[in-house]
This record gives structure tokens, sequence and C-alpha cells, in this order.
């Protein structure tokens, strides 16, 4: 396994990271525990989760995925061998504290408090902010538009403050965000270095070879501020793995059974799946090798968050740590990007 470090703290979590958003719904807790055995033998020390999973998110599959690991924790007894992140849900899931769930003190304490109990821990070592309270354009939306009904929100620096309050009573010890925009992340920064506030360790967002859209503002961000990208959707929803091509629709696969992820499968991104499954062909490697050992490739990634419903798929994700690609295929990759940008954000 290779390792990098979280933001600028001493912390070296694992380049891939587990995934666990399906487990619940798509998963058992049986093959949770197994998902997990086989990934800390594999060298994977960074678990990812959140108050909100498992997904598609539902009153009843709210907090499975937390309850799950948390009775591993309590049955291996390993929890310092994990780096630990989970999240607090924002507003919009009336299920989830009366849908007003903004990031106040109160509700943000409220939010911790049920993730610890459920995940059996004193302490969750990354807690990030599943999504903005404020309108912006994510979840698939290229254009921003501004929501002039959106109301109040919290500013960012009542935002830290609450997270403060938690860092130093020690049930949380770092915090990121997710589905961020380059104007919340600089924001966000800004403020914890003037008003000396915790910041910002990372960003979780999605990235695929049909979505680069983080490296137009983001990626810069990243690298020069030590707040790397945590990466879902690596597979673009288990697109990237070809599963889908020629029209199939294979039983029991996400797309078959769930909405909220045709965006992935339109004409262009289809087009695009083509022409990587015909690369990765060309040089011997699988698609979805092609696709994970890319996003490992890249600079301003801090951990790829992997998931799996099968562990056949689990063990071929955690192996794209041993696949270098050269520079002709970069080069191809690159080809194929410029004439199809970012097909599936």
């Amino acid at each position: 396994m290779k390792f990098r470090k979280l933001g600028n703290t001493n912390l070296d979590v694992s380049l891939i990271c587990l995934g666990t958003m399906t487990w619940g719904t798509q998963n058992s807790q049986d093959e949770a525990f197994e998902q997990m055995d086989y990934s800390i033998d594999q060298g994977i020390n960074f678990f990812d989760t959140a108050e909100l999973y498992s997904v598609p998110p539902t009153s009843e599959s709210y907090g499975k995925t937390e309850e799950m690991i948390g009775n591993w924790f309590k049955k291996r007894k390993n929890r310092e061998k994990i780096i630990l992140a989970s999240k607090i849900a924002g507003p919009r899931c009336e299920w989830i504290r009366g849908g007003e769930n903004n990031f106040n003190e109160k509700k943000i304490g409220e939010a911790i408090d049920g993730s610890l109990k459920r995940l059996k821990t004193d302490y969750i070592d990354l807690y990030q902010l599943h999504w903005p309270e404020r309108s912006t354009n994510c979840f698939g939306t290229r254009e921003f538009k501004m929501n002039e009904a959106e109301g109040k929100w919290n500013d960012f620096e009542s935002i830290l403050q609450a997270l403060d309050k938690y860092i130093k009573s020690g049930k949380i010890r770092y915090i990121g965000m997710s589905n961020e925009t380059p104007y919340g992340l600089s924001k966000y920064l800004e403020i914890s270095k003037n008003k000396k506030l915790p910041r910002m360790m990372s960003v979780q967002n999605p990235y695929s070879l049909v979505n680069r859209t983080y490296e137009i503002g983001m990626s810069e961000i990243s690298i020069r501020e030590k707040c790397g990208l945590l990466v879902y959707y690596p597979l673009a929803a288990g697109a990237l793995s070809g599963k889908y091509r020629n029209g199939k629709m294979p039983k029991d696969s996400r797309m078959s059974l769930f909405k909220g992820w045709e965006r992935m499968l339109n004409p262009l991104a289809m087009k695009a799946y083509d022409q990587y499954y015909k690369l990765a062909l060309e040089h011997n490697i699988t698609m979805v090798q092609l696709a994970q050992a890319f996003v490992n490739s890249r600079s301003f990634v801090t951990s790829n968050i992997i998931g799996a419903t099968t562990m056949e798929q689990l063990k071929e994700n955690i192996g794209s740590i041993n696949i270098e690609l050269n520079q002709e295929i970069l080069d191809k990759i690159n080809l194929i990007h410029n004439e199809n940008p970012n097909p599936s954000p």
C-alpha cells in the first residue's frame, strides 16, 4: 500500500480508502465485515462513511453503515488501527433532524454524538461537511445558479467555531468538506488562517476519467494549501468498469436497482467509456485498473475512495495500487479527454 499525508497533519492515510456507502442496502453486515477484514490485510488504514449512509438515502437506511462499522470495531477490537472519516449531512433530508440540520453548534453536536454512538467509538479522525448549506453546483450540475430564496445560512466562521468546540472536546480530531467549490474551499482556508480556527484538511469531491472538473479550479488550491482531494466516484458510479457498455444493464447493478445516476450513462459518456475500454485493452489492463490507476497517479489526490458490492470488485479496485501508467498511456488518456471533456460531471 502507498500512503499520503492528510492535509498538514502527521496522519499517513492509505492512498486507497475503503468506501462504505453500499453497506446496509446492497451489502449485508457479514459482507461489510469481509470487506473490512480484507482491506486491512491489504494495508488500508482509512475508512470513509457518513451518517447519511447507506445509499440511496432513506429514513430506513439512515445510519445503517455506521452501525455496521461500529459492530466490526466492537468485535475486532481494533479501532486504533483505522483512520476513520465520517460526515454530517447538510439540510434537505427531512428525516435527519427534521430536515433543518444546519451547521450550527447544536446540530453539529447532535450529529457527532449520533455517529459516535453508532460507530461505537469515542472519536472520529476526520469529520466532514457532506455538502454545503448554501446553493452550489454540485451533484452533477455544471453551471452555478444563485438561489435567491435559499434564506439565511451560517457563515463560514461560525461553522469553524462550532467544529472547534468539538475538536477541543476530543470528539473529532480534524475536519474536512465534501462537494465543495473553489469559493468555499478558499474562504474556509482564509478564515481559518485569519481567525486562528481549525483548517480544512481535505475535500471529498467526485473525480474520474469522465469527470476531471476538479482540475480546473480546485487542484491548484489542494496542492498549494495542502488540502488534498479524497476522490469519490473514481469509476463514475461503476460505469468505468465497462459493465454498461453496448446497452448492457447487469442484474443487481446500481443503475438497474436505483435512480439518481443516470447522468453517468449519457451518450457522450458512453462514447468515452468505449474509448477507455479500447485503451485499456491495448495495454493489457482492465478498464477498472486504468481508471483507478489514473486517479491514484494525481498529485492533488490524498486518497481514492473505492467502493464495491462484491469481493471480486474490491480486490480489483485495491489491486490498482500496483498499476503504474506510463507517459504513453497518460498522453492517450489526455487525448481522449480533450476530444470529449468531462461528459459525466
